[in-house]
């Protein structure tokens, strides 16, 4: 099940939040450990076994880390750290990588290792990373152990986040899940994020992936640069608003039932280099990296050569995280070298520029960055990039007619980009009356419009089932 259908809409949502709201509050997590099995085993209720296997398996190390800690035994407790980074590490991996690893041994060594055919269980890398996250703050000591096993498991199947995050760490809501209120305010602030979520995941996303369908099917040799361009901008809008729109709808649905959920964007397609969009894209993700794997490898403490080791280590993990496939690890370490030249002498020069060509150079090297991503063959990746160098020409009427067609709403998807709306809506707040009356038919008319184009259209990818 995922938020932007029918089901989940008109059926689900409404039901989890009418006997959310309804049932006393010492009952509520019961109920909404409940809906999130349910919510989970809706597409595949096999894997809810791992799932629970995953929450026992980091339950029981939570615990005895704790207990270790307490007696100082310094050697035990990183013996269960590692056993326990490892096995999770290991159920990830199995499901997540086995098969991509005996696919490569046997085309590189000519062996006949089985490769595994199972399908990927939704949300794995999310939940596992929120896992070891607990685990890893319970050996630093940032926070205690969760003795209460029905709020542990609360935490890693919460329904909200689960099968497209943020990311979230146990140490921001540990409190939350044992005392949280639901208020009038914190729901209608909910149901406003979830609407704006919802609208940029069926009106934006989904129309931008169906311009990139239509021009990533022709062939690489009769592209043209103009159309190559514009199919690689869709995909940047693309992924962009699915994945953002999914945080706002799981950010929307946290503050629904209690829980304030960290932003995991923040206007990505205003940086100014790829160091500022890494801050502000997926920052849950990156945050995560930062503090488990780049400053426990040393970050920038042990000398610049030291810490470019360590950055294409991180990215290359991250590149790894989204999937098993080559052009993943490549997209990585391409953003891994463009990180390592800013931090040693390019930032410099860019802060020397105008600022309109600081964001050009951010936006070419992310567009870039995109058209790796999206591409799992590596011919058709260089065929298309080809394309966009003016390979096969630059322009031609089917791409004057997508540019005609395609364009205004490519322009609004710029426009909700940036932060331009947001500041809209301050000068709107200096008239309270007409600013409230203007929202609220905003907000309704991207909640009927979305019902409408999800009731009547077939299209709806979600980009982020993979990961």
């Amino acid at each position: 099940m995922v938020f932007s259908s029918t089901v989940f809409l008109f059926l689900f949502l409404p039901a989890v939040l009418g006997l959310y709201f309804l049932c006393p509050a010492a009952w509520r997590n019961g109920l909404l450990l409940a809906a999130s099995l349910f919510f989970y085993g809706w597409g595949e209720p096999a894997y809810i076994l791992v799932m629970a296997a995953s929450i026992s398996f980091n339950y029981v190390c939570g615990r005895w880390i704790e207990k270790l800690n307490i007696y100082r035994r310094h050697k035990p407790r990183r013996l269960m750290l590692a056993l326990c980074v490892t096995g999770n590490l290991m159920l990830l991996g199995w499901f997540k990588y086995a098969g991509f690893a005996a696919e490569n041994l046997n085309r590189l060594l000519g062996t006949d290792l089985p490769v595994l055919q199972a399908a990927l269980p939704i949300g794995i890398s999310f939940y596992t990373f929120q896992a070891m996250s607990y685990v890893i703050d319970v050996y630093r000591r940032k926070t205690r152990a969760q003795k209460n096993l029905l709020l542990f498991a609360v935490y890693i199947t919460l329904f909200p986040q689960l099968i497209a995050g943020p990311i979230v760490r146990y140490v921001t809501i540990q409190e939350q899940l044992a005392d949280r209120s639901v208020t009038a305010d914190k729901t209608a602030e909910g149901i406003r994020r979830f609407i704006i979520g919802l609208g940029k995941k069926v009106l934006l996303a989904n129309q931008a992936g169906l311009l990139w369908e239509e021009i990533s099917a022709i062939d690489p040799g009769q592209l043209p640069a103009a159309a190559a361009w514009l199919g690689a901008i869709a995909f940047t809008f693309q992924i962009y608003f699915d994945f953002s729109g999914y945080s706002d709808m799981a950010i929307g649905l946290g503050r629904m039932l209690g829980f304030r959920f960290d932003e995991n964007f923040n206007y990505p397609y205003m940086a100014r280099s790829i160091t500022d969009f890494w801050r502000r894209w997926h920052i849950s993700l990156s945050t995560w990296f930062k503090e488990y794997v780049y400053i426990p490898l040393g970050g920038n403490r042990r000398g610049h050569r030291r810490q470019i080791a360590n950055i294409l280590i991180v990215w290359a993990l991250t590149g790894l995280w989204h999937g098993a496939s080559w052009n993943f690890l490549w997209w990585g370490l391409y953003f891994a070298v463009l990180l390592i030249l800013e931090k040693t002498f390019l930032l410099r020069l860019l802060e020397r520029l105008p600022s309109w060509l600081q964001h050009l150079y951010a936006l070419l090297f992310i567009v870039l960055g995109w058209v790796i991503f999206a591409m799992e063959d590596g011919g058709m990746f260089f065929g298309y990039i080809k394309a966009m160098t003016g390979a096969g020409g630059l322009l031609d009427r089917r791409t004057l007619y997508l540019l005609q067609t395609w364009g205004p709403l490519l322009a609004v998807m710029a426009a909700g980009s940036t932060d331009i709306l947001s500041k809209g809506s301050e000068v709107l707040r200096k008239h309270p009356a007409a600013f409230t009356a203007a929202r609220n038919l905003f907000y309704l008319a991207v909640l009927v419009l979305s019902a409408v184009f999800l009731v009547s259209d077939t299209y709806n990818p979600f980009l982020y089932f993979r990961f």
